[in-house]
């Protein structure tokens, strides 16, 4: 892991692979860590010709915390949406996506082929389409477009997300209880639940790095980044959306959205598959991105 200061901030970043091969950039969803994107996930991609690079966004992992901003007042945060005002909030997604192309400025890449995930997945989008000329290729795994019209996670889900887990430091197990649940409702349900898996992960990220506000704070740039319907139609990319049919969280709707907002994107949805990437879909998913980023390849941006 490598330490790089990119717009105003650090982040920390790995990769794998040459760095004289064209590269793909893998961002992380809400309050999770670059390690999300498993080893073997990466080194399979890598193998495939490119150089994979991974990172952990603001306020997670072992990048910089915004830990002088408070964590928000949810329900004045709804109250001001609903009103039709925009509160502050200590970030925008827009700040998130400068923050990636802080990182290639650093890295000295010019263009890039962009996979997100979840929250990562609306990053991507913003990078798209507010810096097309730095991104080759679009892929959005699992994320949406912000249209209110769309359906919300269930009820259960979204109740599990917020609810405060123990202190790890305090509670590991009770905070190992709340965190699996919530894992093992969001998962799939064609492929096994790996709860030693899960666990090691979940343990190796408090280990590099807790802090339950920072979660809060990207949940506020989310929040506010509203309806980007408009700012998707602009984007010229080849593009490759990835949903799970079983999504709990980020139904499948939200999917097919993204790719009806993004001329002539190309929408997989996967049966079995849910809020999560299981190692039995590695090459699936590894294979699709390849596919958009060999048509990314072949028309460079200006």
């Amino acid at each position: 892991m490598s330490i790089v200061k990119a717009n105003g901030i650090e982040l920390a970043w790995d990769h794998f692979g040459h760095e004289a091969i064209p590269a793909i950039l893998l961002i992380a969803g809400l309050g999770t860590q670059m390690i999300r994107w498993a080893v073997p996930f990466c080194e399979d991609l890598a193998a495939r010709g490119y150089r994979v690079i991974r990172y952990d966004n603001r306020d997670t992992g072992c990048s910089t915390h915004f830990s002088d901003s408070a964590t928000p007042d949810f329900d004045a945060l709804a109250s001001a949406l609903m009103a039709g005002r925009r509160p502050d909030v200590p970030y925008t997604l827009d700040d998130m996506a400068a923050d990636a192309i802080g990182l290639l400025d650093a890295l000295g890449i010019a263009q890039v082929h962009v996979v997100g995930r979840s929250m990562g997945g609306m990053i991507a989008q913003v990078l798209a389409s507010e810096h097309a000329d730095r991104v080759l290729s679009l892929t959005s795994i699992m994320s949406s477009t912000g249209n209110p019209a769309l359906p919300q996670a269930a009820p259960d889900v979204m109740a599990m997300m917020m609810r405060p887990a123990p202190d790890p430091a305090i509670d590991p197990e009770g905070f190992l209880a709340v965190r699996l649940a919530f894992v093992r409702r969001i998962a799939g349900t064609a492929y096994p639940f790996d709860e030693g898996a899960h666990r090691a992960l979940l343990l190796e990220e408090v280990e590099r790095s807790y802090d339950p506000g920072g979660t809060g704070r990207q949940i506020a740039a989310m929040a506010v980044a509203g309806d980007r319907r408009a700012r998707l139609a602009t984007i010229t990319a080849p593009t490759l959306v990835i949903h799970g049919v079983d999504d709990p969280l980020i139904p499948p709707a939200c999917g097919h959205d993204t790719a009806l907002s993004i001329p002539n994107a190309i929408y997989r949805p996967i049966a079995g598959m849910g809020h999560d990437l299981p190692p039995e879909l590695d090459q699936t998913v590894i294979a699709a991105i390849c596919e958009v980023a060999q048509k990314g390849s072949h028309h460079p941006r200006a």
